[in-house]
Order: structure tokens, then C-alpha cells, then sequence
């Protein structure tokens, strides 16, 4: 089941439950979460967008990759805090 973090730009940003084998990373979809969802990873030097689909248009892209990374610190912490260390 996914867990709703962030609101912006009608986007939603979540993590899946089932996910905590991988790295620090954060779904993204238009209204809701979907199966269909944008995936960006999270790392220590920037974010990066390992796949698009929720084919969400560039021009969104860019606005949510740094709306991600101005609020890397809160997801970052939520990750913990729902998945452990």
C-alpha cells in the first residue's frame, strides 16, 4: 500500500511499502498513486530520475526534481522513520 508523503503541483509523491530492499527513492503521480508512477532516487549528491512512467511532461519534471531536492532532508527522514535504518 503506498504512503503519502508530499503534495505539489497536483503531483503526489509516496513510497511503497513493500520497497525497503532498495535505495532511498520516491514515486510520483498525477492525483493519486498509481502502478504507473514516476521514480526518482534519492542519493546524497542530487536526485536522479530513474524512470518516467507516469509520463509526467519535462516541464513538470524539472519542477518536481528540485522541488525533491529542496525537501530531500524531509523524505530522506520519512524513509527512515517508515522503513528503519
Amino acid at each position: 500500500m503506498p504512503k503519502a508523503l508530499l503534495d505539489f503541483l497536483w503531483y503526489t509523491f509516496y513510497f511503497y511499502s513493500n520497497e525497503n530492499g532498495e535505495p532511498i527513492h520516491i514515486h510520483v503521480a498525477k492525483g493519486k498513486p498509481s502502478e504507473s508512477s514516476t521514480k526518482f532516487w534519492i542519493k546524497r549528491d542530487g536526485v536522479i530520475l530513474e524512470h518516467n512512467r507516469g509520463n509526467i511532461p519535462k516541464s513538470d519534471l524539472k519542477k518536481i526534481q528540485k522541488y525533491i531536492c529542496a525537501n530531500r532532508a524531509i523524505i530522506v527522514n520519512r524513509w527512515y522513520e517508515y522503513f528503519g535504518s
